[in-house]
């Protein structure tokens, strides 16, 4: 699956679109997990919630799910809110 990266993750990744697999979206941010270490923890809280500034987009459909169930040609994007004043 391709998956595209906010500016703010690419530090993991060295690129904008990365490919990963997974059933669900939780088993999609375990493989990247395992590809890019760290990653995972900087989406996903202790509490195996989605990060308040983090969103996800699965074929252009937003989901706050990580028990989501992914098709092997989907599109993810990851975005992550700006924040500042």
């Amino acid at each position: 699956m391709r998956v595209m990266m906010p500016s703010a993750l690419r530090s993991y990744t060295g690129a904008g679109e990365v490919e990963a697999e997974g059933e669900t979206l939780a088993a999609l941010l375990d493989d990247l997990d395992r590809r890019y270490p760290g990653i995972r923890f900087r989406v996903v809280d202790e509490q195996d919630r989605i990060r308040r500034h983090i969103r996800f987009f699965i074929n252009g459909e937003q989901s706050f799910d990580l028990a989501l169930k992914l098709e092997p040609d989907a599109e993810i994007y990851i975005v992550q809110a700006l924040s500042g004043g």
